[in-house]
C-alpha cells in the first residue's frame, strides 16, 4: 500500500474503530464489557454478558461498519485499504485503549461488499463449524483460512486478494489466545 491510500486507510480506520459493542452492552446495563467474560467487545461476549438481542445489534452492526468503510471510499484500492483500516480500527480502536473486537464480522462487511462469492463460502465455513462444535473461535479461523484461499483461486484484482491476506493475519494473530485454548480443550463453547 502506497502513501496515496492513506487517506482511505484512516477513514476506514475511524469507521471502523467506533466501539459498537461496548456502547451496546453500556447501554444494555453499564457492563463493560473489557472488564467481563472474555474481555472483548465484539458480538460474542456481547452475547454471553448482554443476551441474544444485544448480540445481533453489535454483529450487524460491526458489519455495516466494514461495509460503509468500503462504500464511501471511492472504490479500487482505496477500498481496499478502507477494508483493511476498518478491521484494523475494530481490533485497536484508540477509543478503548486500542483493546477492541477480533475482526470477523466487520471483516466479512468489508469483504461481503468487495468479494461476495468468497465471503458466502468462508461464512458457510464458519457456521458449519460452529453448528457442529459450537465454538465461535474455531469457526472464525477457519474462515480467516478459508477466505484468503478462495479469494486467490478466483479471477480478479489482485488489491483485494492482498488485503484479505492481511486482513485473515490479523483476525489470526487477533486470535492466538483462542488458538491456545482450543489447542489445549479449555476453549468455551456458545451457550457453555
Amino acid at each position: 500500500m502506497g502513501p496515496e491510500l492513506l487517506p482511505s486507510l484512516a477513514i476506514g480506520y475511524l469507521v471502523g474503530s467506533l466501539p459498537i459493542g461496548y456502547l451496546v452492552a453500556q447501554g444494555a446495563g453499564g457492563i463493560d464489557l473489557r472488564r467481563v467474560g472474555s474481555g472483548n467487545v465484539g458480538a460474542t461476549n456481547v452475547y454471553r454478558t448482554a443476551g441474544l438481542r444485544a448480540a445481533i445489534t453489535v454483529m450487524i452492526a460491526d458489519m455495516a461498519k466494514g461495509a460503509v468503510a468500503v462504500l464511501v471510499s471511492g472504490g479500487g484500492a482505496d477500498a481496499v485499504a478502507a477494508g483493511v483500516g476498518a478491521v484494523a480500527g475494530h481490533i485497536y480502536p484508540v477509543w478503548l485503549g486500542f483493546r477492541g473486537g477480533k475482526g470477523v464480522a466487520t471483516a466479512s462487511g468489508v469483504f461481503g461488499v468487495l468479494s461476495p462469492l468468497p465471503t458466502l463460502v468462508a461464512a458457510a465455513a464458519f457456521v458449519a463449524i460452529v453448528a457442529r462444535t459450537r465454538l465461535v473461535s474455531l469457526g472464525s479461523i477457519v474462515a480467516s483460512i478459508v477466505l484468503p484461499l478462495v479469494e486467490w483461486s478466483v479471477p480478479g484484482g489482485r488489491a483485494i486478494d492482498i488485503g484479505v491476506t492481511i486482513v485473515a493475519m490479523l483476525i489470526l494473530f487477533r486470535h492466538r489466545s483462542n488458538v491456545t485454548r482450543l489447542w489445549a480443550g479449555t476453549e468455551r463453547a456458545l451457550g457453555a
